[in-house]
């Protein structure tokens, strides 16, 4: 199950979609500046050496800016990028689900 949590200083939150689904919701800094759209960045194994990354639009909603994926190997670090290429990182350390 995925260990649900939040940084809401920071506008980001992670809700269990299921056993092995997270669902990230993100306000933050991005958000704030007025971004017309919002990219989750991610990737799979040790957060510090990510592997098979990807960059995905995210839904915007009620909630913020919305996606939900599966986990690999019961783990996920991510971060965020808007469209013209700004970037939010967690002031470079990202940010880690695991089930």
């Amino acid at each position: 199950m995925i260990q649900a949590w939040n940084d809401y200083q920071k506008g980001v939150e992670v809700r269990s979609s299921g056993f092995d689904e997270a669902n990230i919701i993100y306000n933050g800094l991005l958000a704030k500046s007025g971004a017309d759209q919002v990219y989750l960045h991610y990737g799979f194994g040790d957060p510090k050496n990510w592997y098979s990354t990807n960059t995905i639009r995210m839904d915007k909603d009620s909630k913020g800016w919305d996606k939900t994926l599966r986990l690999q190997n019961n783990q996920m670090s991510f971060c965020f990028k808007d469209s013209a290429n700004n970037w939010d990182n967690n002031s470079g350390f990202n940010w880690t689900v695991r089930a």
